[in-house]
């Protein structure tokens, strides 16, 4: 088997050729390895050609402060954090939490982390009081590290006498980050990493209460990531910018394993609220060559004129949920450049795209990418033109599949035998090319996020005057789907404006912001099976469709005809900045 570094210089080499590199392409040998040290320190760190270029470059939008911390910087920079958690007490096989935005720190910990043999949480920072009391249940961290605007949300919760370190100055309870750059700069690993040496879980939704969590391995993530790199078309130099979340898998794709796997500088453009604009003039002036993106953000930028700028973009990608062939026909004819859209999963690195080179069929997924077998089957296991997604892992797994889903003790299971079962639908043609279809669950992603029906709807039959609820997905133009429920009220409550307004207000107090329901539809009866469930499927076909004239329609309201909803919205954001 190839070593990291050939197997990586194989993929390179083949960018542009896609038959090639899907024939020819192996895994890494699954000797001890750890990729930070072993590839980012020893090799993008040392070698003169790109120890001083940036490996990291941060740009606040508003303000066009930059930051700057080349591959030579960052490796001494993660040695100092790893040797203070270790002096913290924090060692092989120990969780760490890591809650924080596109700072410095982020990249930093990650790699010291590694460097240690811990295993890292990474947490979203829209994650609400029950999310985190989760995460610090299940994940039981020794060390956590935070930004300073999350150190109110500890407050009364038990962190199970957790190391907690903050950036910025230190506050009660709180270490500063900044003791860590008094470390040394040198750092000395206490044992080999082994491939299967557990180094990230993921807490990703699902259909039951709680979200299932995801672990990956040294093996994984760091060398599974060479297909994402692939799908990218990233090569050394590249500057490359994913607009991504810390805390979600998506960040780990393409803002760290995949830009570095290639030697690109990772770059950053920090920006609170969004603006398309705002983010194509940065492109613009920091010479960007490449960039991924959710639907979301292509859908705003349609938004602005695209035209007669001087862009450095060379390859333009698009991940999170099918994107229209309206935005990838406006791109092109503005740019030159055809979106090609990338398909994986928080349990995988990116399995199925359209490759570099490649001819695109608009809203389809693309072909299995370089050491991915993907098989098309029915609820029976026999193969179809439309079915779940699935992968082969025999005779060799797929180095980019997690080890499994953790039960909090960790035990795994979900990804072992002959077979990885996706959950997600996919229709595939002739030619080999993938078109998604849904989720086998019920789960839907809106604005690049996964949502849980199930999670929202338990929250609403919290609510006193609701009796039952579904959750469906609804179209919109901007955010692809969003959360829509159908609800069926108690004896004695009106589907009245009033008690819209108080659902909401409700839900929106126990909701992360980007799981909130955009609509509520007051109905007399929902669709049942025979034993009794919720035919979601069958709502989900009226949003599609958009039916209005079906027994199971009702009174319908939206959340954006609520001003009084906007301004608590506003208040509550003032109210968080101070």
């Amino acid at each position: 088997m190839p070593s990291f570094r050939e197997s990586r210089d194989f993929l390179i080499a083949n960018r542009t050729d896609y038959e090639a590199a899907y024939a020819g392409f192996r895994w890494p040998d699954p000797v001890p390895f750890n990729w930070a040290l072993d590839w980012f320190d020893a090799e993008l760190a040392a070698a003169s050609e790109s120890r001083d270029r940036p490996a990291l470059w941060i740009v606040d939008a508003a303000t066009g402060a930059e930051q700057h911390i080349t591959f030579g910087q960052m490796s001494a920079r993660s040695n100092q954090v790893a040797n203070h958690l270790r002096d913290q007490g924090l060692k092989r096989g120990d969780n760490l939490l890591l809650l924080l935005g596109n700072v410095p720190a982020l990249w930093e910990t990650m790699l010291a982390a590694m460097k240690l043999g811990a295993v890292v949480i990474p947490a979203t920072t829209l994650l609400t009081g029950d999310e985190l009391a989760d995460r610090l249940e299940r994940g039981r961290p020794r060390v956590i590290v935070a930004g300073p605007e999350q150190v109110a949300r500890f407050e009364g919760v038990d962190s199970a006498g957790a190391v907690r370190i903050v950036i910025g100055p230190g506050v009660p309870g709180w270490q500063p980050y900044d003791d860590a750059l008094r470390s040394p700069g040198t750092f000395t690993a206490d044992a080999a990493t082994q491939a299967d040496d557990p180094l990230l879980l993921y807490f990703t939704s699902g259909t039951t209460a709680k979200p299932k969590l995801v672990r990956h391995s040294h093996r994984s993530y760091p060398a599974g990531a060479l297909s994402t790199m692939y799908w990218l078309g990233l090569k050394p130099g590249d500057v490359h910018c994913n607009v991504s979340s810390p805390g979600w898998a998506k960040h780990a794709w393409s803002s760290f394993f995949a830009p570095w796997n290639a030697g690109a500088t990772i770059f950053v453009a920090n920006q609170a609220p969004f603006s398309a604009k705002a983010l194509l003039d940065v492109l613009e002036r920091c010479r960007v060559t490449t960039l991924c993106a959710p639907p979301t953000v292509w859908r705003l930028m349609i938004q602005e004129d695209l035209t007669g700028r001087d862009l450095a973009l060379r390859e333009v990608c698009a991940a999170g949920e099918p994107l229209n062939p309206e935005v990838i026909e406006r791109v092109g004819q503005a740019w030159g450049l055809t979106i090609r859209d990338g398909y994986g999963q928080t349990e995988t690195t990116a399995m199925i795209a359209n490759a570099p080179g490649q001819p695109v069929t608009p809203g389809a997924l693309g072909r299995p990418l370089p050491g991915y077998r993907v098989r098309v089957l029915d609820i029976d296991g026999n193969a179809a033109s439309e079915g779940e997604v699935c992968l082969s892992l025999e005779p060799e797994r797929p180095a980019g599949l997690m080890q499994g889903y953790d039960d909090g003790h960790g035990r795994l299971a979900g990804a072992s035998g002959d077979l990885y079962r996706s959950g997600d639908v996919a229709f595939v043609d002739a030619q080999g090319g993938f078109t998604f279809v849904g989720r086998a669950d019920d789960v839907f992603k809106s604005s690049g996020y996964r949502i849980s029906p199930f999670e929202l709807e338990s929250v609403l039959l919290e609510h006193p005057a609701v009796a039952e609820a579904a959750v469906v997905p609804t179209p919109d133009a901007i955010r692809y789907l969003i959360p829509k429920a159908y609800v069926s009220l108690v004896a004695g409550a009106a589907p009245s404006r009033e008690t819209a307004l108080d659902i909401f207000r409700f839900t929106n107090a126990r909701l992360a912001t980007f799981k909130r329901l955009r609509g509520i539809e007051f109905v007399t009866d929902l669709p049942k099976t025979i034993s009794g469930k919720i035919r979601r499927v069958q709502l989900r076909r009226l949003e599609h469709d958009g039916t209005t004239d079906d027994p199971y329609r009702g009174h319908a309201f939206v959340q954006s005809d609520f001003p009084e909803l906007k301004a608590e919205a506003k208040a509550d954001d003032a109210g968080k900045t101070a």
